[in-house]
Parts: C-alpha cells; sequence; structure tokens
C-alpha cells in the first residue's frame, strides 16, 4: 500500500514538473484571460451603445415617454450583463477541460430538486416583465409601495431599487410588489391654507392675492396654470382660514407652495393686513387669567 501511495504522489509530481503541463497551464491562462477582457469590453461597449441608442430615442419629436426609455434602457444593460458574463463562464469551463453537459445534468436535477422553493424567483421575474410591460412606473418616477416612497433608480429582472427622501435604498422584490401609488404621471396639486383674523379686511386681502397670483406664471416654468385664489376654506373662532389652489408639473409643488406662503405673508405685512398666530395663555398660582400674549 505504501508502494502504491508513493508511486500515485511520484506520478502527479512528474505531471505538475512536466513541460507539457505548465505549457498547457499558460496557454489556458492566456485564453482566460483574454475571454475576461473581451467580456468586460463587450459589456461596457454594449452598455454604451444601449445608451446612445435610447439618447438618439428620447431627443426625437416622436418620444413621448422619456420614464419608460429609460426603464427599458436600464433592463437591457442588465440583461447583456447577465448574457455576456454566462457565456465567459462557460467558455472558462470549457478551456479548463470540464463537461459542461455534465454540469448541465447536474444542474437539471438540483434544479428539479429545488423548483418548489423557487417559486418567488419565477413570481419576481414575472411580475418584473409586467411593471415594465404595463408601464405601471419607470426609472425617476417617484412612487409608494407599502411602507417604500422615493424615486425608483433601477427596475431589474428580481428587484426594484427606491432612493428614499433621506438617503436610505428601498430593494423590494418585484413579486412582492401590491399596490402602487405613482406620484410623476399626472400633474401635481397643491392647496396653500393661511389664517387671518376676523377683524381683517378681507376684500382688501383677496384684491393683493389675486393680484399676486396673476403673476406667478410667467416666473414658475413648473406651474401648469395661473393659480387660483379660493376664498375663505374655515372659520374657528378668531381665525378665518382661506385657501389657494395650484396645479404644478409633477412633484414640483412643494417649491411652489413654499413661495406662494412666503409671498402672501410678506404681502400681508406689508398692507398691514392681520394674521392670525397661536394664542399663549398665562395664569396665576391662583389659576386665574393673568394675562394674555399674542
Amino acid at each position: 500500500m505504501d508502494y502504491f501511495n508513493e508511486k500515485v504522489l511520484r506520478n502527479y509530481w512528474d505531471k505538475l514538473m512536466s513541460e507539457a503541463f505548465w505549457e498547457n497551464v499558460i496557454n489556458a491562462s492566456i485564453k482566460i484571460t483574454i475571454i475576461l477582457i473581451a467580456s468586460w469590453l463587450a459589456v461596457k461597449l454594449g452598455k454604451k451603445f444601449i445608451k446612445k441608442v435610447f439618447l438618439m430615442r428620447m431627443r426625437s419629436p416622436l418620444n413621448h415617454s422619456e420614464r419608460r426609455q429609460k426603464t427599458i434602457e436600464r433592463l437591457l444593460q442588465s440583461v447583456i450583463s447577465y448574457v455576456v458574463y454566462f457565456s465567459a463562464i462557460v467558455a472558462i469551463l470549457a478551456i479548463l477541460d470540464i463537461k459542461i453537459a455534465g454540469l448541465l445534468a447536474g444542474a437539471g436535477i438540483v434544479g428539479l430538486a429545488i423548483g418548489f422553493g423557487a417559486q418567488s424567483l419565477v413570481k419576481d421575474i414575472i411580475t418584473g416583465f409586467f411593471i415594465i410591460f404595463e408601464d405601471q412606473f419607470g426609472v425617476g418616477d417617484y412612487i409608494k409601495i407599502n411602507a417604500a416612497e422615493g424615486t425608483v433608480v433601477e427596475i431589474g429582472l428580481r428587484t426594484t431599487k427606491i432612493n428614499g427622501s433621506t438617503g436610505e435604498q428601498f430593494i423590494i422584490p418585484n413579486g412582492a410588489i401590491g399596490d402602487v401609488v405613482n406620484y410623476s404621471v399626472n400633474n401635481s396639486k397643491i392647496f396653500v391654507d393661511l389664517q387671518m383674523t376676523t377683524d381683517a379686511d378681507f376684500e382688501k386681502a383677496e384684491a393683493i392675492i389675486n393680484k399676486y397670483l396673476s403673476t406667478l406664471s410667467e416666473v414658475h416654468e413648473e406651474l401648469v396654470s395661473t393659480p387660483a385664489f379660493l376664498g375663505v376654506q374655515n372659520v374657528k373662532g378668531t381665525e378665518v382660514t382661506i385657501r389657494i389652489v395650484a396645479e404644478t408639473l409633477p412633484q414640483q409643488q412643494y417649491g411652489v407652495a413654499r413661495t406662494i406662503r412666503r409671498d402672501v405673508t410678506k404681502l400681508f405685512e406689508e398692507n398691514n393686513i392681520p394674521m392670525a398666530y397661536p394664542n399663549m395663555m398665562l395664569y396665576g398660582n391662583s389659576g386665574k387669567e393673568g394675562g394674555r400674549n399674542e
């Protein structure tokens, strides 16, 4: 037995130190290196070509869905990476004299064994295709899915990635996507509520607001139409709530709302129109009212 083991080890050693073995190693290393470099270049050039093609399509006057183009562009870039790198792995295995047929047969048996466990993966992929085909949402859209809310940065074959407003990233399996709220499809509406006192000159305030609102469309390109003054929305005690409504391009309402609220407040102060502010009541130790600050 010792003689047999020694003979086997000697045969392995002789093969390891033979010139033919190292020649095969060098040739295989060169071929594998060429395959890896060629694959990297193919993926890089393929992604660049896809990006250029879709950029030309988005510049075309016939294009009406830039967000859909971006989504399909990202998906095709992912697919080309999968195809090229899978082909590279198969070629490398062939160079190493590893039988691809045997691996595929083994993979078929393993795949059959875990087929029931892969149902969620299949569901993710199928759902991903339907999301893109039906154009439910696209890259760059601001959406809400369950607890996740933010901007879509990637729609893959299996998952969707969303960047939240505070920097967090949500990675959601496509099969887990149920109800979707898309804020980027239709124009956005804003309601700006301001509080006045009941003794304020309402007609004067209305004239000032209407004059101001008529100038906004020239200043803000994100406005779809001239904002409108709706009048009194609510009366509570000595406080009157007035409302202004405006329609903007998708997701542009927040900046416009802040501007309207700031400018109207400044105009009221300049024209001596009193606005309602929260009152603070001060009481003494006896519990009787000791004063009121406004």
